[in-house]
This record gives C-alpha cells, sequence and structure tokens, in this order.
C-alpha cells in the first residue's frame, strides 16, 4: 500500500506565498509522475501542475506556481496568491505497484487566500 501525506497549507492574504509538501510511504513501488490538484467550493478538481517526463502547468497559475519533485517527494511553491486560489489541494502519483500503475490521491491540504 502506498499513502501520500500532504502537508504546508494555510491562511494567507493576497500576495503571500505557500508551499505545499507531498511525500509518498510505503514499499515496494515507484513513480511515474507527481502533481497537485485542487478543488474550490462548488467546482470541479482541475490540475495545477504535474512533474513526470514533462512538467505541465494549468494557464492560471504559470508563472505563479512551480512544481519540483524529489524521487517520492513533491513540492508546490505558491507565490503572488490571489483569492481565486483558495482551495482544498490534493497531491496526486500515478504509482507503479505489483505490475500494475494507478493513481493515489493525498487526503487534501486547505489553502484559503484572503483579499
Amino acid at each position: 500500500q502506498v499513502q501520500l501525506v500532504e502537508s504546508g497549507g494555510g491562511l494567507v492574504q493576497a500576495g503571500g506565498s505557500l508551499r505545499l509538501s507531498c511525500a509518498a510511504s510505503g514499499s515496494g513501488f515507484s513513480i511515474n509522475s507527481m502533481g497537485w490538484y485542487r478543488q474550490a467550493p462548488g467546482k470541479q478538481r482541475e490540475l495545477v501542475a504535474v512533474r513526470g517526463g514533462l512538467t505541465k502547468y494549468a494557464d492560471s497559475v504559470k508563472g505563479r506556481f512551480t512544481i519540483s519533485r524529489d524521487k517520492n517527494t513533491v513540492l508546490l511553491q505558491i507565490d503572488s496568491l490571489k483569492p481565486e486560489d483558495t482551495a482544498v489541494y490534493y497531491c496526486n502519483a500515478a504509482v507503479n505497484l505489483g505490475g500494475l500503475t494507478s493513481l493515489y490521491w493525498g487526503q487534501g491540504t486547505q489553502v484559503t487566500v484572503s483579499s
């Protein structure tokens, strides 16, 4: 079994910064890609950024968010926060375990940006 544990959310004023962290734990697995999604109240979950062979960002966060990855840990540096960035942020990983590739999700961490 693989677990993803996130940390780093919180309440911040517009223009501020946060850094989210997600670590994968378990044994006998490897990871193809790791990324971040977010879900605002009343909206669908959306991709924020993903880091695998390539790095991809949502247009709405380009230039403000930076994703980085070191083995089984992925970080999301969030700068110049806007109120519309308020959401629950979820870590995601494409994990190879026992010959199968599955998507795993973290429990989510709340980011709230005040204006």
